[in-house]
């Protein structure tokens, strides 16, 4: 099909279906070349390794591998950055398997999410609303606060918190907003904050979520940005780090050993 026809029938395909044209709107490519017109000095984060945050690092995590979910990586980052904190907040809950995970090595964990009525009523699957928590609520010590991140106030709570995960809705508007609410009321001098998502892989920026990290945080802050390898997290945290760049396409500099059982 020559390129005029693939035209021709696109734009008959929009005019069809007007929603088609959110597909191309929120392509990252073109959400890319969005996010450098803003920004054409910081295509990507500098990386990390999940080495250089932890001594000797060795972490179990647990996981159910479904969709949604996050890397065995991921978690192992929580659990690492998790050590030697009080307490931990996370925006978006999902099953629960992050704060799950969290909750082993910080007694002090709440996590915050719609509630099941408001996920329904914005036209979600009633069976993906009752699936919220379903792990982390076996735990009766991890704190479920229900809410809207846009309205909640989050200052009400009077608390500040040493490690803080995002991981809610992300889209650019609601990243920005979680990440505005977060530094404007719960983050202390010492914070460390970890964003889901700023990567669709670790090898593939989401720059939807990019661009809403970055409007959403103070400018004195993004030198405190990073992006940890072989994770889909972005990170703020204070401190020295022996940095890399990013590229799409890595050579491994090492092999993780996973040992897979069964726990019911």
């Amino acid at each position: 099909m020559s390129k005029i026809k693939k035209t021709v029938l696109a734009f008959q395909n929009i005019a069809q279906e007007p929603s088609l044209l959110n597909l191309i709107l929120n392509d990252n490519e073109a959400r890319k070349k969005e996010f450098l017109k803003k920004y054409p000095h910081r295509e990507t984060l500098p990386q990390i390794r999940l080495s250089d945050l932890g001594e000797d690092f060795n972490e179990t995590v647990d996981l159910c591998f479904l969709d949604g979910g996050s890397l065995p990586t991921d978690l192992a980052l929580l659990k690492t950055l998790a050590k030697g904190k009080k307490n931990f907040f996370e925006i978006g809950t999902w099953r629960g398997e992050s704060v799950w995970n969290v909750a082993k090595v910080i007694d002090d964990c709440t996590t915050f999410n719609l509630s099941k009525e408001e996920i329904i009523t914005l036209g979600l699957n009633k069976k993906y609303a009752e699936l919220h928590g379903i792990i982390s609520k076996k735990n009766p010590d991890i704190l479920h606060l229900e809410g809207n991140s846009k309205t909640f106030d989050f200052n009400g709570l009077n608390r500040k918190y040493d490690l803080i995960f995002i991981d809610g809705d992300h889209s650019y508007e609601m990243v920005k907003n979680d990440t505005e609410q977060i530094f404007r009321n719960l983050v202390h001098e010492n914070s460390v904050v970890v964003w889901h998502d700023y990567a669709f892989n670790p090898e593939k920026i989401r720059y939807e979520v990019f661009m809403g990290i970055l409007d959403g945080l103070p400018k004195g802050f993004h030198q405190n940005l990073y992006h940890v390898a072989n994770s889909m997290c972005a990170v703020f945290i204070k401190g020295d780090f022996k940095t890399k760049p990013f590229e799409t396409l890595q050579e491994p500099e090492f092999l993780f050993e996973v040992n897979l059982k069964i726990k019911k």
